[in-house]
């Protein structure tokens, strides 16, 4: 096990010793202290509460944070083929399995790691500026309270995020390439956010196929009005797709990644 947790803290060190990943760190760091304060600066008669603001802040800064994670793990396995370091590292004392799970875990830290900064810095400084009396009615149209309401919002965002990072990481395993992993996987995520205009060219209501496509249940945010979701689905129908999805990203980046040949 300790040798595991090396090889881990190992994984980390690559990707906080570079300087884009502070750079990241830091760009969702400013997002966080800026955009509050830009709603504070608004002249308005009436003014968001903390909770309020803290959705409106993660609703527009999210994205980016997606982002961000994305390029961590889509560069995770191939840059080790692209800079023809993934010899040094196989003939380590330690199975490709342990090395791929290590490289995965690091990556998912780095995701709750940008997601704390996001959160941490945008609620800190909601605090500074806002209260917590009744805020704009209408932000948080939910019968669940302000806190309620935000923590599941805050939940659905990660679920996303953990989604695509997992299909990010799967697109890396898959090509050697660098570059091309992250292009490939900006371009995953430009479907996830233009999947409202897909949603309405193939509604789940008209085509039932459609009910068991991943970019369907990927949002999971309107289940917290509704309980029922794109073509009828079930927030456990969505789950369940979702997870079956997922266990077929790990899988597939598994089977790829142990049958690699890195005699190229």
């Amino acid at each position: 096990m300790s040798s595991f947790f090396k090889l881990v803290l190992n994984e980390n060190m690559k990707i906080y010793r570079r300087v884009r990943t502070w750079v990241m760190l830091g760009i969702l760091a400013i997002l966080s202290i800026l955009l509050p304060f830009v709603m504070f600066m608004v002249d308005s008669q009436e003014h968001p509460n903390v909770w309020e603001v803290t959705v409106l802040t993660m609703t527009f800064t999210f994205f980016i944070n997606i982002i961000f994670a994305v390029v961590i793990a889509a560069d995770s396995v191939a840059s080790e083929f692209s800079w023809g370091t993934i010899k040094l590292l196989l003939i380590r004392p330690w199975s490709r399995s342990k090395i791929l799970l290590s490289k995965y875990i690091s990556v998912i830290l780095f995701g709750i790691l940008s997601t704390l900064v996001l959160f941490g810095g945008t609620f800190l400084f909601a605090n500074i500026w806002f209260s917590y009396e009744l805020g704009v009615s209408g932000i948080i149209s939910s019968s669940w309270s302000d806190m309620s309401y935000t923590l599941m919002f805050l939940g659905c965002n990660y679920v996303q995020l953990i989604l695509i990072t997992t299909i990010a990481f799967m697109i890396s395993t898959l090509f050697r390439s660098s570059t091309f992993a992250i292009v490939l996987s900006m371009f995953t995520l430009f479907i996830l956010f233009s999947k409202n205009i897909f949603l309405t060219l193939l509604n789940p209501d008209k085509y039932e196929w459609m009910k068991y496509v991943i970019f369907t249940h990927m949002d999971l945010r309107g289940y917290i009005d509704t309980p029922e979701g794109p073509g009828g689905s079930t927030l456990t129908f969505s789950l369940i797709v979702l997870a079956t999805y997922y266990i077929c990203f790990l899988l597939l980046s598994w089977v790829v990644f142990k049958k690699r040949d890195v005699s190229a």
